[in-house]
């Protein structure tokens, strides 16, 4: 009999496993609450675990964990895959095997499982992590080397007395705190839209709002005047804009695995974070700054959807975000308004444009004519040099 840690979500998938492996073995289901899960939620999930036969349940609040170790890293870059998507399900995953290894070697496991299916990124992103960090575990993941199907999973649980209710709604939904993906029939297609019902918050305002953010260094620190911690801003943030509609999109990439993706999402927040931090950075970054870090902040985006997070490079890349952000504190005024928001402009002591060297296009303070003429000769002598050469 093998000790086995289970990424429990109560969803059909993992309540599979968590029926089939306690029938020879010790498991323990785990879920990693990244921001999803209610405490009810929570509750209901335990409850179905343990009539599953699952030895034990544990619900890790991770939602701190997952700002500090991901989320204001995505912040400081200004990360949107694709310049779309705010990476909400690959940077929870990631997050989740990290602290699924803790506690599978905080028990002494023998193996560690979840649920994923062989046509996805996740079984990439959690098989990574645990190879890495824990090599010793075996990797046990019932649904993909079955190749089980739906019906196939509902037919077990129900004929060992689990009839619990295992109707799929139309729309797949994860919610968490950087975001909720949305999928469903048009999202496999590569010209439908998702209708307004897919959505899980409808539009409730419609009159405009102005609101204003207030950074630190880069880091969310408080909103329309009110100083909290950055999780719970996010979520007030969030719950304040989703009202409008705002932050929807559908996002169309490229898999771990070699095949485009198209999902719907949305991330009222995280969005609406991203840009106004953005427009603080042009305002108190110097133009090579803003452009390096640029590259940076891709190639990180990129390696931990990938699901390459324990990569040296993702340390030295952080290193580089954070140093960055030094001058970035000041505030932000936006508009809330339906399905949109717009940025008003920023307010900081580090703000470039007011400095008294001169106004674009207005005047200059601290150069003359004949400065701004030689300037602009020798910044045209390799221009013309080139032309001399190839126009003969």
């Amino acid at each position: 009999m093998k000790k086995i840690i289970l990424a429990y979500s109560g969803g059909l998938d993992t309540s599979y496993c968590a029926l089939t492996l306690s029938q020879e073995h010790e498991v323990h289901a785990v879920s990693v609450n990244t921001g999803g899960f209610k405490p009810q939620d929570l509750k209901d999930m335990e409850k179905k675990a343990l009539a599953l036969g699952v030895s034990s349940f544990k619900a890790l609040e991770a939602k701190d964990y997952f700002y500090e170790k991901v989320i204001r890293f995505l912040v400081f870059g200004n990360v949107l895959r694709n310049n779309t998507y705010p990476l909400s399900v690959s940077a929870e995953r990631i997050v989740q095997a990290l602290l699924l290894v803790e506690q599978a070697q905080l028990i002494g496991a023998d193996a560690i499982a979840h649920g994923s299916t062989g046509a996805g990124n996740d079984q990439v992103r959690f098989d990574l992590i645990f190879q890495t960090l824990a090599p010793e575990l075996e990797i046990i993941t019932p649904i993909r080397d079955q190749s089980l199907s739906r019906e196939e999973e509902i037919a077990t649980l129900q004929q060992a007395g689990y009839d619990f209710d295992w109707s799929k709604s139309k729309y797949s939904i994860n919610q968490g705190l950087w975001g909720t993906s949305v999928g469903g029939a048009e999202t496999l297609t590569s010209h439908k839209a998702l209708p307004e019902t897919a959505y899980p918050s409808p539009l409730q305002k419609t009159e405009s709002l102005q609101i204003e953010l207030g950074f630190s260094q880069g880091e969310l620190t408080s909103l329309n005047g009110e100083q909290g911690e950055s999780v719970a801003l996010i979520e007030k943030l969030n719950e304040l804009a989703s009202a409008y509609a705002i932050g929807r999109d559908i996002h169309v990439g490229d898999t771990i695995i070699g095949i485009k993706g198209r999902v719907g999402f949305e991330a009222a927040a995280p969005l609406i974070i991203i840009k106004a931090h953005e427009l603080l950075e042009k305002h108190v970054q110097s133009k090579w700054q803003q452009f390096h870090k640029q590259q940076m902040a891709q190639v990180y985006g990129m390696l931990l959807h990938e699901g390459q997070y324990l990569d040296p490079v993702m340390r030295d890349i952080e290193a580089l975000l954070e140093s960055s952000q030094e001058s970035v504190s000041g505030k932000v005024f936006l508009s809330l308004h339906p399905y949109r928001f717009e940025l008003l402009g920023v307010s900081s002591e580090h703000d470039l444009m007011q400095s008294s060297f001169g106004q674009y296009g207005e005047k200059n303070l601290a150069w003359s004519a004949e400065d701004a003429k030689g300037f602009i000769k020798i910044l045209a002598n390799a221009g013309k040099i080139h032309q001399h050469q190839n126009s003969l």
